[in-house]
């Protein structure tokens, strides 16, 4: 099985458009850090991080590590790689850009909360990534217009109604 951490604006937002639990189909686990766990205080995502029987919280050993990190990062996406040193993780699910550059730099596959849309796609969990963008995006998601185009034009490639 492969150990996939996640930040919180990925849980966040599937919760918010009802796909938390594509999270289970494509990846059986997820792990969080402590401080991920904290910060996810919207419903529905508190509820769904709380009582999922996929989602496991580990606190992070090393915390001397999180000074060296913690003047471009919140603590929640420093300790999601932390913990995915620890843990020797084979994917990290995060959105922030200065986040993703700084996993990718240490060594880390990373994608985010479209990404994991896009996947769950290909493998058939599920139809239409358009209007789920569109959801995404009117609780508050940033997605840049050039962003966008890209993972529907990929969602398009292939198969199914784009919305």
């Amino acid at each position: 099985m492969r150990k996939v951490i996640s930040n919180t604006t990925p849980l966040i937002g599937l919760a918010d458009i009802g796909c938390f639990d594509v999270l289970q189909k494509l990846y059986e686990e997820i792990m969080i850090p402590a401080a991920v766990f904290e910060e996810v205080k919207s419903e529905p995502a508190r509820t769904l991080v709380r009582n999922s029987d996929f989602v496991y919280v580990y606190p992070v050993k090393d915390s001397q590590s999180r000074k060296m990190f913690s003047s471009r990062l919140h603590a929640g996406e420093v300790e999601v790689m932390l913990l995915a040193e620890e843990r020797q993780a084979d994917l990290l699910i995060m959105d922030d850009n200065a986040a993703k550059k700084t996993a990718k730099f240490l060594g880390f596959k990373v994608t985010g909360t479209l990404g994991v849309l896009l996947k769950a796609k290909k493998e058939g969990h599920i139809n239409d990534i358009g209007p789920l963008v569109e959801k995404l995006q009117e609780t508050g998601f940033y997605v840049s217009p050039k962003v966008k185009q890209y993972f529907l034009e990929e969602a398009n490639s292939m198969g199914g109604d784009m919305g």
